[in-house]
C-alpha cells in the first residue's frame, strides 16, 4: 500500500497542516491501495503564497527555457509511463493496455506538444501602431477530475507553465496517486521552487478553498456541470477568470449513406472506452428509421465484446456504480428497450457495471437527456435530416459529437448544423492540437493545442 504523507509545495515536499487523510480504492477489487493526506484551507494557502511568490521569476523566463523544462517534464512522464499506467490501473480500474495507450502516452503527447508551442508561439504581435503583449494571466487553480486523470492534469498544467503562469493543483480525490507521480516527475524535471504545487484533499474543502482564494487569478476545473456552475459562481463573485470543462449527451449521427457496420462498431466502442466514463462519449447514437433495426442488431452483437473485467473495467467508485445503474432502471421505467446487458451487476468483486445497449429510445427520456457516465449507449430513430439535427442538438451539452456518411463533403455540411465543440467526421482521429471545449452547459473556454495556450495569457497593447 502507498502512504503518501505529504504536499508537494514551493520545491518540496511537506506535511499537510491537518492529520486527515483520504483512503485509495482500487474499484476492480474494492480494497484499500493507498491513501493521501486531505489537505485544508490552511495547505492550499501555502501552495497559492507559493504560487504567488514564484510567479514574478516564471513569468520573465524566456519563453524558449520554459519549453526546455517542458520537454524534460515530458520525458520524465515518458521514462515513467509503465508506473503510471499500472498506478491509473490500480486506482481508476481501466484495463491496463488503455491505461497504458491513453492514461500514460497521451499526457506524454501533450506535454510535448506544449513544448513545441511554448517555442513557436508568437506572445507578441502589432496591430496597425500598437504592439500587443501576451502575458501569463498569474496564478492558476487547477482542480481535475478522476476520468482521465494525468491527462487532465496536463492539459491545464503544460499550457499554464508554456504561458508562464504558476499552478497549485488540487486532483479529484478518487485518483490522487497518479498526481502524486506527476508532481514527483516535475521535481525531476527541474521545475523551479513554487512554480508547480500539489494539494490533495476533498472537494468541498480543499477545491472551495482554492476557488475563493483571492490569490488565485485564473480557476481552471473540469468535472459535472453541477459543481461547475458553482465554481463558475464563485468565480463570477470575485471577477476571476474561470475555464470550466463540464459535462456532455453527444450525438453520433449515422446519415442514410454511411457504412452502418463501421459507424456502429466505431460508436460502441467509444462508448465503452474508459468504461463510459468520458465527458465527451457519443452516448446517444442517432440512425434513420429506415435501417434502425439493423443498428440495433449490430450495436447488441457490437456490445458483446465487452465483457467486464477483460475488455472493459469497473466504474471508479460504489457511488457511481450505483448511479449508472440507477439510470438503466430509470430507463426501464420510461419505456426503452434494454437489448444488451441491463441493470443486473455482474457476479464478484468490483463495482462493475453491465454493458447496456438501450432501443426505442425517445429523446425526452431521462437517459437521451442526462449525462450518465457509465457503460450506457442510447439509439434513437429519426426521419430526416432536420429531425436529426433537432434531436441532435436537443439537450443542454453541446461537448462532442460524430457525423457519418457516404463522404466527407455530406458529414461536414451536417456537422456545420450541429451546436457542439468537436465533431469527429466519419472516425476522424483525436487531434492534441486541436481545441476541446463545450457549447452550452458543456463549459467555458478550451483547452489542448494555441486555443488552450490562450486561455491562460491576458492581453496589453502598447501604442506608437
Amino acid at each position: 500500500m502507498k502512504q503518501h504523507d505529504a504536499m508537494y509545495i514551493d520545491g518540496s515536499w511537506r506535511p499537510a497542516e491537518g492529520s486527515g487523510t483520504i483512503a485509495v480504492v482500487n474499484p476492480a477489487d474494492e480494497q484499500v491501495i493507498g491513501t493521501v493526506p486531505a489537505g485544508s484551507a490552511a495547505d492550499v494557502d501555502a501552495a497559492v503564497r507559493a504560487a504567488r511568490a514564484a510567479l514574478p521569476g516564471w513569468a520573465a523566463t524566456p519563453p524558449a527555457a520554459r519549453a526546455d523544462l517542458l520537454a524534460a517534464l515530458r520525458d520524465q512522464l515518458a521514462a515513467r509511463a509503465e508506473e503510471i499506467a499500472a498506478t491509473v490501473t490500480a486506482e481508476l480500474g481501466s484495463p491496463l493496455a488503455f491505461s497504458a495507450a491513453v492514461h500514460a502516452g497521451l499526457p506524454v503527447a501533450v506535454c510535448g506538444s506544449y513544448a513545441e508551442l511554448a517555442r513557436t508561439y508568437a506572445f507578441e504581435e502589432t496591430l496597425g501602431n500598437s504592439t500587443v503583449l501576451l502575458e501569463p494571466v498569474g496564478v492558476v487553480g487547477a482542480i481535475t477530475p478522476w476520468n482521465y486523470p494525468l491527462h487532465q492534469i496536463v492539459a491545464k498544467v503544460a499550457p499554464a507553465l508554456a504561458a508562464g503562469c504558476t499552478v497549485v493543483l488540487k486532483p479529484a480525490e478518487d485518483t490522487p496517486l497518479v498526481a502524486q507521480l506527476f508532481a514527483e516527475c516535475a521535481d525531476a524535471a527541474g521545475v523551479p521552487a513554487g512554480v508547480f504545487n500539489l494539494v490533495t484533499g476533498l472537494g468541498p474543502v480543499a477545491g472551495q478553498a482554492l476557488a475563493e482564494h483571492d490569490g488565485v487569478d485564473l480557476l481552471s476545473f473540469t468535472g459535472s456541470t453541477a459543481v461547475g456552475r458553482q465554481i463558475g459562481a464563485l468565480a463570477g463573485a470575485a471577477v476571476k477568470r474561470v475555464a470550466l470543462e463540464l459535462g456532455g449527451k453527444s450525438a453520433n449521427v449515422i446519415l442514410p449513406s454511411a457504412d452502418l457496420g463501421r459507424a456502429v462498431a466505431v460508436g460502441v466502442a467509444n462508448v465503452m472506452a474508459n468504461s463510459g466514463q468520458t465527458c465527451s462519449a457519443w452516448t446517444r447514437m442517432l440512425v434513420h428509421t429506415d435501417r434502425y433495426d439493423e443498428a440495433v442488431a449490430l450495436a447488441a452483437a457490437a456490445v458483446a465484446k465487452y465483457v467486464p473485467g477483460e475488455r472493459i473495467g469497473p466504474l471508479v467508485s460504489a457511488r457511481q456504480r450505483d448511479r449508472v445503474r440507477g439510470y438503466i432502471e430509470r430507463g426501464i421505467a420510461e419505456g426503452a428497450t434494454v437489448v444488451a446487458g441491463g441493470p443486473e451487476a455482474p457476479a464478484g468483486a468490483g463495482y462493475y457495471v453491465t454493458p447496456t445497449v438501450f432501443a426505442e429510445v425517445t429523446p425526452d427520456m431521462a437517459i437521451a437527456q442526462e449525462e450518465i457516465f457509465g457503460p450506457v449507449l442510447s439509439i434513437l430513430r429519426y426521419e430526416d435530416e432536420d429531425d436529426a439535427v433537432r434531436i441532435a442538438n436537443g439537450t443542454v451539452y453541446g461537448l462532442a459529437g460524430a457525423v457519418w456518411a457516404g463522404d466527407d463533403a455530406e458529414a461536414v455540411a451536417f456537422a456545420r448544423r450541429l451546436d457542439t465543440g468537436q465533431v469527429d467526421i466519419n472516425g476522424g482521429r483525436f487531434n492534441p492540437l486541436a481545441p476541446f471545449g463545450g457549447y452550452k452547459r458543456s463549459g467555458v473556454g478550451r483547452e489542448l493545442g494555441p486555443h488552450g495556450l490562450a486561455e491562460y495569457l491576458h492581453t496589453k497593447s502598447l501604442q506608437f
